[in-house]
């Protein structure tokens, strides 16, 4: 296991150089693993918010797009609203548009509609969308949303048409769409959009959110990347993908792509040189900073210098120092549809820009967006403060859980066809946790985490609602080694992982609960677990630890087989095509570690 520097661009400070206002000083190892070997940050709920479909498309709009990239995230008037970028198959193919789609509580959305779509150019090709920045909540409350019409075979090269701007109104509803920026240099002599400038608005109000916008060189900042052969001074500083966040001396620390950061003392009116942050990955996916509900401050990341996966987070206290890496999305499926520059991985993550609303949960969470292989998106709410540790013995039952809702402290990966949801056991029964799965090529994951620890004892409650299908249930290290493997078979029986062994341990019956109890002796040098099932043995002995640990560090329930990571660059057969329905439900979960 080599460490995080191995795999990170270290950036030497000379003596006689400035050092840089970011400096990363961990040295967690990194693997190529889907979950890059880190230890999740706890509690963190992952929710795919639209999943790319090529025959059966649930978009509004009746796309059948399967590149689908680049979101934003803003929350306005009670909704979480997204957009993101929507394409045919590879990056950078015409037509690609803007889609937009909402939540009222971030795990159920609405079906996108397109709000920005593709033109006709000239040339007889379509135009591309792109942006790095999607909205702008005005001085008044007014949201605006906006994107940028580029085209072939570059849609941020200072070759497009212009940035365009309309309103979202209180009902959801939009207003015209009006050119706020055109491009400096135009591709096409006599063509321009067919839209009206923002000045030609009727709307005084609209017109004078749209000035305000123009006027936040904070903001505008993140436009450059497209508009990058202009020349009239307009930009006070380059560069791609733009995130930012205001320093406890009032100060705003920027970050952009490839780790480059620096720091403005007048709202963007002028910035200190970029530099390369000490000891960051030189990656060209983005980077996300914010301040956190707690006062602290969290950097969203790919942390490596070339794969986009994991999806991690580290945090300072002021800035200056981040360290703390953990796994924010550590999930990497397949990739259904193949396609041109699809890179693999949750990647090009954004959150809520400061200015641009806080969810009812600030205080309590961090809300962020990105997409997965270049084809899904997603959400996660990251509870705070950011931690890869709890305290204490685990007793969970899920009745005091809302139904319909997330499990608070577990960590959920919840696919739109293998939803992970807090549940009614029937009319007025008990609240438990569901994992149902449809989906050909994923599966519904929740984790708990529990004190690192070599003793264990631990209990739980497992029902089947129907045969022919598998549920996983594993023990981790802080690493991912899983040395404790059962599972729910097919077949109908229950199976127990002895050195990489499955061993038959009875059968089991759908539709009737089954507790679980698990012992894992405290000495140091034990390497078995007892498994027991209704209160009796299911092995002649305990199972040995199929991967060797000194400790565990939580427990994963998974509706499907593990995977390490998924691969990509080919079409899957049936990938629209849901799977027969599974579902099991889980309650009673007891984790208690035992000293020697």
């Amino acid at each position: 296991m080599r460490s995080l520097s191995f795999f990170l661009a270290i950036v030497t400070v000379t003596a006689a150089a400035p050092q840089p206002p970011v400096i990363y000083t961990g040295t967690t190892a990194v693997t190529t693993a889907a979950d890059g070997g880190l230890p999740p940050a706890v509690g963190v709920h992952a929710v795919q918010v639209y999943r790319a479909n090529r025959t059966k498309p649930t978009h509004v709009d009746g796309l059948t797009d399967t590149y689908l990239h680049a979101p934003m995230l803003v929350w306005w008037q009670g909704y979480f609203y997204l957009e993101y970028l929507s394409g045919p198959r590879d990056e950078h193919q015409d037509p690609c548009s803007t889609s937009l789609v909402r939540s009222r509580d971030g795990i159920t959305w609405e079906a996108p509609r397109v709000i920005f779509p593709a033109i006709r150019l000239p040339s007889g090709a379509f135009t591309l969308a792109h942006q790095r920045m999607g909205f702008y909540t005005a001085p008044d409350g007014r949201l605006l949303v906006l994107a940028f019409y580029g085209v072939p075979p570059s849609p941020n090269d200072g070759t497009g048409l212009g940035r365009v701007v309309r309103e979202i109104y209180r009902d959801g509803s939009l207003g015209p769409i009006h050119v706020i920026r055109p491009n400096a240099r135009q591709p096409f002599p006599g063509f321009s959009l067919p839209y009206p400038l923002y000045s030609d608005s009727t709307d005084a109000e609209f017109i004078a959110a749209c000035r305000s916008l123009l006027a936040n060189k904070l903001m505008t900042a993140q436009w450059w990347e497209e508009d990058q052969l202009d020349e009239t001074g307009f930009y006070t500083v380059r560069g791609k993908a733009l995130s930012f966040a205001r320093r406890p001396d009032g100060s705003v620390l920027g970050v952009w792509k490839n780790a480059l950061v620096a720091v403005t003392a007048d709202e963007g009116r002028s910035w200190t040189e970029k530099t390369f942050a000490t000891g960051l990955p030189n990656n060209a996916s983005k980077y996300w900073l914010q301040r956190t509900g707690d006062g602290r401050y969290a950097l969203f990341f790919n942390p490596t210098n070339r794969n986009r996966h994991p999806l991690a987070v580290a945090t300072s206290a002021d800035t200056r120092e981040f360290g703390g890496l953990l796994s924010v999305h550590g999930e990497l499926p397949d990739q259904r549809f193949g396609g041109g520059y699809k890179n693999m991985g949750p990647q090009y993550v954004r959150g809520l820009v400061e200015g641009n609303g806080q969810a009812p949960d600030a205080a309590a969470a961090s809300w962020i967006t990105y997409s997965v292989n270049k084809e899904d998106i997603w959400v996660a709410r990251v509870p705070v403060p950011i931690s890869g540790k709890v305290s204490g013995p685990v007793v969970d039952a899920f009745d005091q859980q809302p139904a319909g809702g997330l499990p608070s402290g577990w960590n959920v990966y919840s696919p739109v066809w293998a939803p992970v949801r807090v549940v009614a056991e029937g009319p007025g029964g008990n609240h438990v946790l569901s994992l149902s799965d449809e989906d050909p090529y994923d599966y519904a994951r929740a984790i708990r985490v529990f004190p690192a620890t070599h003793g264990l004892r631990a209990s739980f409650r497992v029902l089947a609602r129907q045969p022919g299908t598998r549920l996983e249930i594993d023990l981790l290290d802080e690493a991912g080694a899983r040395p404790v493997r059962i599972a729910l078979g097919e077949d109908g029986r229950i199976w127990a992982c002895h050195e990489g062994q499955w061993l038959d341990a009875g059968p089991y019956a759908t539709g009737r609960w089954l507790r679980f109890d698990l012992n894992i002796p405290p000495e140091a040098d034990a390497d078995r677990c007892a498994i027991t099932v209704d209160g009796k043995a299911v092995l002649k002995r305990p199972a040995f630890f199929t991967d060797p640990v000194r400790t565990v560090h939580r427990i994963s329930f998974r509706t499907g087989l593990a995977r390490d990571r998924g691969y990509g660059g080919r079409d899957l057969p049936g990938a629209d095509e849901r799977s027969p329905r599974a579902e099991f439900l889980i309650d009673d979960v007891s984790l208690a570690p035992v000293g020697p």
